[in-house]
């Protein structure tokens, strides 16, 4: 479609991987195969740990499976001033490591070339369990608020030091997830410090409507992450007390085009706005559920081709 210039990539997260201390996760070489066999040509490099920081082996692997890096992952508790030393460690050895990599031509209008670093917090008992819930989830406090900005200046500085654009990724269950979170955010975190990575799915489950997000912030979102969403279970999981990840494993998020999003409204906005760059397909599920990746990230693909995404 004219005007609309972008590829679409995958993460592990549709296979299940979160948390890499999970026994269930599969190996991320199959993920690696599977995104290729399902005719994606990127993906994200997954949370800290799953992949081996080795450039040798990763660079030959993605050379077999005729893949790229789009983005790594800070997926940690952003909060805590004590947090600060593993939180930029973090991102020296992954920003290390995606630099090196061998990365797609960058498209005329994108922001920032790739690899991106999507920064989300994580970790938080007491939001993770409010997901969802804007009326219920408990606010920081003004200072305890600018700690956390801080670290995220501290985590795009370091970024920047290898030539890694750093991206803010709004995220269910995290202390940046709810419309006047992200408006407070882009009001205290300069343009030129971060962007925003924009995810269809966690818009909607944070109460918002993921097109006039998409507008709203049109000059901050360097990059974007598309989701779909099954909306009798998210009904369901709306009235229980239950973790965001719980709620993936019931199956709230589903493969793009089979849930409630409208993404012809969404790829209009896009065109809109002139987005063009890189969008990321996921669909976090339970890793004992892997099995089905495969076949949900095709369909994912497939649909997005069909209403001329690709």
């Amino acid at each position: 479609m004219g005007g609309l210039n972008i590829q679409i990539t995958t993460a592990p997260c549709c296979w299940g991987v979160d948390d890499v201390h999970n026994p269930n996760i599969p190996d991320w070489l199959n993920v690696f195969k599977e995104a290729s066999l399902a005719g994606y040509k990127g993906l994200e490099l997954g949370p800290y740990g799953y992949v081996p920081n080795d450039i040798e082996l990763i660079s030959k692997l993605l050379k077999q499976y005729d893949l790229f890096i789009v983005a790594g992952t800070i997926f940690n508790d952003l909060v805590s001033l004590n947090n600060r030393e593993t939180l930029l460690h973090q991102t020296k050895q992954i920003c290390k490591l995606i630099s090196q990599l061998p990365q797609p031509e960058a498209f005329n209008r994108q922001h920032y070339k790739t690899p991106y670093l999507t920064v989300m917090d994580w970790g938080h008992d007491e939001r993770d369990f409010a997901a969802g819930h804007s009326d219920r989830a408990p606010r920081l406090s003004r200072s305890v608020w600018l700690g956390m900005m801080e670290n995220i200046r501290l985590i795009a500085d370091c970024a920047a030091d290898y030539g890694v654009r750093a991206v803010i990724h709004p995220h269910a269950g995290g202390y940046i997830e709810f419309a006047d979170e992200i408006e407070q955010l882009v009001k205290d975190i300069d343009i030129q410090v971060a962007g925003l990575c924009i995810d269809t799915g966690h818009c909607y489950y944070a109460g918002m409507n993921p097109t006039d997000t998409i507008l709203k912030y049109h000059d901050r979102i360097d990059y974007v992450h598309f989701k779909d969403i099954n909306l009798d279970v998210f009904n369901e999981v709306m009235q229980e007390k239950i973790r965001f990840f719980d709620a993936c494993g019931k199956g709230v998020m589903c493969p793009i085009g089979k849930g409630v999003l409208d993404y012809i409204q969404i790829r209009d906005a896009l065109k809109q706005i002139g987005y063009e760059g890189f969008i990321t397909i996921e669909q976090e599920r339970d890793p004992k559920q892997a099995h089905g990746s495969l076949i949900d990230v095709k369909a994912s693909r497939d649909y997005l081709k069909d209403i001329r995404f690709l």
